[in-house]
């Protein structure tokens, strides 16, 4: 499938209440990583797309947001744009692990857009 979906992303006010919830709900393994404006949380699933969960900037909504893999995530948030996209976020680089951006399609509905980083060969 071109341009599956690859990550969902929970933005929440209560962190710590959603852990517990998604943790006893179901078999995820969730890993907190330190980021510079908090915590991020991984969520393994084991087989399937994986996804995170963070704390919602302050005035965000609490929402899952999926991500989509693009090849080149600054000329489809540009394409994205063309087409009657809102760009909430522009392209930011998630240092060794790709870039994404975060829009709004021409229905209210938010998507982000996701390019992973090249890989060493040999490595």
């Amino acid at each position: 499938m071109a341009n599956p979906f690859v990550h969902v992303e929970l933005s929440t006010t209560d962190l710590p209440k959603a852990r517990a919830f998604y943790s006893q709900l179901f078999d995820w393994k969730l890993e907190d990583m330190s980021m510079d404006d908090g915590t991020y949380t991984l969520i393994n699933v084991g087989e399937g797309t994986g996804g995170g969960m963070m704390t919602t900037p302050p005035g965000g909504p609490t929402a899952w947001l999926p991500y989509v893999l693009v090849d080149n995530v600054a000329a489809a948030t540009k394409k994205a744009k063309s087409l009657g996209a809102t760009v909430m976020k522009d392209v930011t680089e998630v240092k060794g692990m790709g870039s994404f951006s975060i829009l709004v399609d021409p229905t209210g509905a938010m998507i982000a857009l996701w390019e992973a980083k090249a890989r060493q060969s040999g490595t």
